[in-house]
């Protein structure tokens, strides 16, 4: 059975009406969403200016902390106190004000980082503060005992003075009886069969320059390794020298000057045999040579030979 009742008719005035509230209800939201996203950016930006500031304050308060870090190891090094942590803190500082400055954007967890450093440098100097205090009356102590022992003491320093120079003196000899000697010198000819010459060297038996000495025993020397060189020295007072054949340079009084030859050996105190064998690789110009020995800075020994 079919119902044919006619089916309920919405009157357009009511219809009209029910668009106009979704229209409005749509239009709050909106507004309130668009509400929500300023109220949220001015925020953003207020928490970022904040940090900014916050962060100009924490670079500020560095700059303070370091200038009174300063003053407190001026303080304490004057008192003989021990400043090594406050110049490890003073270095952290500079790193971390070098770091702040190359940090453009702020954020909570830096902000964070930087308040506690900061409570830590400061309570750093407030337990200076105690010991700067400790210090000086320390020092009030000190001075009290000093004033009863000033002409004792000025005794004592005038003693300690003479000690320091006699062990100067000391010290000063001693350096010098430890020097080593080279003594027996020899300088020979070696041509190409292997043949040894002495004398005036001629430069067709001279292929190679052998130059052997013994080394002095010394009982004021340390039993040490030691580098041992030669010098071979011209008419014109040119060291003979190649690089490509062991040559090198060191240090004699203060200047820079070549050698012909090394050696590394570990002095011993047995009366050493040392040997050298230069191969020069072209012919000596004729004249007088000086051959010198050094060691640690300090000629051992030298001779003159002759080459026509």
């Amino acid at each position: 059975m079919v119902d044919k009742r006619p089916g309920k008719i919405v009157p357009a005035a009511e219809s009209k009406s029910n668009k106009s509230i979704l229209f409005i209800v749509l239009g709050v939201v909106a507004v309130l969403l668009a509400v929500k996203v300023f109220l949220d950016y001015r925020e953003k930006q207020e928490l970022q200016a904040y940090y900014e500031t916050e962060m100009e304050t924490a670079k500020a308060k560095l700059d303070e902390i370091n200038e009174e870090l300063q003053l407190k190891i001026y303080e304490i090094d004057s008192l003989g106190g021990d400043i090594s942590d406050l110049l490890e803190a003073q270095e952290q500082i500079t790193q971390e004000r070098d770091q702040l400055q190359r940090t453009r954007k702020a954020n909570r967890q830096l902000i964070g980082k930087l308040r506690r450093k900061t409570d830590g440098y400061e309570e750093l100097l407030r337990e200076k503060d105690k010991e700067i205090k400790k210090l000086l009356e320390v020092n009030e102590v000190l001075n009290a005992e000093n004033t009863d022992l000033k002409v004792d003491k000025n005794k004592l320093n005038k003693s300690i003075v003479e000690l320091n120079e006699d062990k100067v003196e000391l010290e000063e000899k001693v350096e010098v009886a430890s020097r080593l000697k080279a003594e027996k010198i020899q300088v020979v000819a070696v041509s190409k069969s292997g043949k040894e010459r002495t004398g005036v060297l001629k430069n067709r038996q001279l292929d190679k320059l052998k130059v052997s000495f013994k080394i002095s025993e010394n009982e004021v020397a340390p039993l040490e390794a030691k580098e041992i060189m030669i010098r071979v020295i011209d008419e014109n007072d040119q060291v003979i020298f190649d690089v490509n054949r062991g040559s090198g340079s060191f240090i004699i009084d203060g200047k820079e000057t070549f050698y012909t030859a090394s050696q590394d050996i570990l002095f011993d105190n047995s009366g050493q045999d040392l040997t050298f064998i230069y191969e020069k690789g072209s012919e000596y110009d004729p004249g007088t040579y000086k051959m010198e020995v050094f060691t640690d800075g300090y000629l051992m020994g030298a001779v003159s030979f002759s080459v026509k």
